[in-house]
Parts: structure tokens; C-alpha cells; sequence
């Protein structure tokens, strides 16, 4: 058997909450709103602590993209292995957005630079940075 899991309040109305978000990107800030929207009273030390629980056990993954943005959090359960490892991302330049990038074609890039160039690409740390397709609709 595994061992036994601790879970306070807090941790409960953040799981619930990162798994109704399941599949975007969420920062301490968002989770804060979430709780002051519910007038639920929590500091955002807790949430962070809550959060670093979590991220240990395997239930969230931490994604720093650069040192000017907010850490990101997302739930991932039971899907985390098959998922981390093979996701990209790109982050708008503009609206800041970050987006989760699962495709071959960069399957079969990181697939080249290993074999041809002798470096292995780290997924959770590769960000591709452009413009998405939101802001480029508003550039026309």
C-alpha cells in the first residue's frame, strides 16, 4: 500500500479547483482569486505550501518559465508521466499566454538535435516564444 496522504481543507478546495482547471495553467494569484470569490479566508503562504505538497506527490506539475513570470501550476493525476515528458510550450510574447505544445513534429525535432547534435532537450524547461493566434488576430 502507498502511503497514507494528509489532506487539510485547504488542499481539498485546491485540488478541486486545479481539476476543474485540469488542462490550463494556473498561478497562485488565480488560486487566491478562486478562494476570495468563494469567501474563503487563505494566505497565499499556504497556498504555496499547499501547492509544494502537492507538486511532491505528484498530483501538480511546477512549470518557471522565465524569470519575469509567475510559476504556473497544473493538475495532472494519474496522467503525469505519459503528458510531462512530452510537453512543449510556447508563451505569447504579447498577452504572456502559455500554451502546452504534444505534437509529433517537435517529437521529431527533439528527435534530431539528439542524434545529430548530441543534446537532449529538457520538455518542461523548452518554451517556444512567438505571438498566438488571438494577438495576431488583433494585429490585423
Amino acid at each position: 500500500m502507498g502511503k497514507a496522504q494528509y489532506k487539510t481543507k485547504q488542499m481539498s478546495e485546491i485540488l478541486n479547483f486545479l481539476q476543474q482547471m485540469e488542462g490550463t495553467h494556473v498561478t497562485v494569484a488565480d488560486i487566491c482569486d478562486y478562494f476570495k470569490k468563494k469567501g474563503i479566508a487563505v494566505g497565499m503562504t499556504t497556498v504555496y505550501r499547499q501547492l509544494d505538497k502537492m507538486v511532491s506527490e505528484g498530483l501538480v506539475a511546477k512549470y518557471v518559465i522565465d524569470g519575469s513570470s509567475s510559476a504556473c501550476f497544473e493538475y495532472t493525476g494519474d496522467s503525469r508521466h505519459e503528458c510531462k515528458e512530452q510537453t512543449y510550450h510556447c508563451k505569447c510574447e504579447k498577452c504572456g499566454k502559455l500554451i502546452h505544445l504534444q505534437c509529433s513534429e517537435v517529437e521529431n525535432l527533439t528527435q534530431h538535435i539528439k542524434e545529430h547534435h548530441g543534446f537532449k532537450l529538457n520538455p518542461l524547461r523548452t518554451v517556444f516564444y512567438g505571438i498566438c493566434s488571438d494577438c495576431q488576430k488583433s494585429e490585423i
